[in-house]
């Protein structure tokens, strides 16, 4: 939820669950990022539902860590 109080829907389109993770990356670095959602709306990353964000893949060679939940538990994830 927004620091306003109002929901931030998915960012993937036509999804109107409710987001709930902030997807970010670093395209030189090919590596992704999934943290819990951000107070405020990131012009960089992307909000999106869990649905989606268990979901995600990216393209072969590319990273994805995992940042939700204890950060001494996060992962990587090769792709």
């Amino acid at each position: 939820m927004s620091p306003d109080g109002l929901l931030r829907q998915c960012s993937r389109p036509a999804c109107a669950e409710p987001a709930a993770v902030t997807l970010t990356y670093d395209y030189r670095r090919a590596r992704v990022w999934l943290d819990p959602m951000s107070d405020e709306r990131d012009p960089h990353g992307y909000d999106l539902c869990e649905r989606h964000a268990a979901g995600l893949s990216v393209p072969q060679g590319w990273h994805v860590s995992d940042r939700r939940g204890d950060p001494a538990l996060a992962y990587v994830i090769a792709v």
